[in-house]
Parts: C-alpha cells; sequence; structure tokens
C-alpha cells in the first residue's frame, strides 16, 4: 500500500511554485494533494501526484531538485477525534511520524503520512482494519 511522492526543492522566490505546475501540466500530470514547508532559504513541495515516474523525468529535464519518497495513505472519518485514534495506534507501537498532510472531501479524510518505519507502520495500521488507500487510488484523487 506504499505510495509515490514527489518532494521537490524550490527556492523562496516568487514564481518556482508555478514553474513546477506549469511543467507537471504541460506533462499531463496532475496534482492529487500537496504540501509546502519552508525555511528562510528554500521550501519544500511535497506532492502525490498521478504519474510520479513521469513527473520526476519531467521535472529533473526542467532542472528542479527533486526525489521520490515512499509514504502511507489511509481514509478516516471526516469527525472529531477520528485521526486521532488513528496516530494513538501509531505512536502506542513506538512508530514516529515525520510528517504528514490531510484533506478532507464530504464525510472522510484522506491522509498522507511519512514514518520512519514504513514496514512497522502499514503492518500495524492493517492489523487496526485502518483503511489504507492503495498507491492507485492516491493517485487519482
Amino acid at each position: 500500500m506504499l505510495a509515490k511522492q514527489l518532494s521537490i526543492f524550490l527556492e523562496n522566490k516568487s514564481g518556482r511554485l508555478t514553474e513546477v505546475t506549469d511543467v507537471l501540466g504541460e506533462a499531463g500530470v496532475n496534482l492529487s494533494a500537496m504540501s509546502i514547508a519552508d525555511n528562510s532559504d528554500f521550501g519544500i513541495l511535497r506532492c502525490i501526484v498521478s504519474d510520479p515516474d513521469k513527473a520526476y523525468q519531467v521535472l529533473k529535464a526542467a532542472h528542479f531538485a527533486v526525489k521520490i519518497t515512499d509514504v502511507i495513505g489511509f481514509v478516516c472519518p471526516n469527525t472529531s477525534g477520528s485521526l486521532a485514534k488513528v496516530l494513538k495506534l501509531l505512536s502506542d507501537a513506538g512508530v514516529f511520524i515525520e510528517y504528514m498532510y490531510s484533506f478532507a472531501n464530504g464525510d472522510v479524510a484522506h491522509v498522507v503520512i511519512r514514518p520512519t518505519d514504513l514496514e512497522s507502520c502499514e503492518r500495524i495500521l492493517a492489523e487496526k482494519k485502518v483503511d489504507l488507500m492503495a498507491a492507485s487510488d492516491l493517485y487519482k484523487l
């Protein structure tokens, strides 16, 4: 159930995000989810796209610093406390989450996490019957 996520390093200057979205759009790659974290010198755009391998190639060709990272996607109810219950399962098992991002759509929330131990995280979520998302489903959102 692992999915590929792109991490794109961007200088903190106007227009860099537009350049990324232009390159992806021209290649016919759709953005499903994204998050931007920044510091004083650069930002990191983390995103789920419809075709991660193609996106990687076109971004590299356009001279962007980009890498592919494995992440886990899951769905939980879009209600108060639902995410906390899932995260408690992981923290009780000693799984550390490096980062996460999510988005709600109606009655459900889609969550993308990057744990330090992907295998343990995936096993625990499956054992606890958390609704894991197949990569192909995450890429189509």
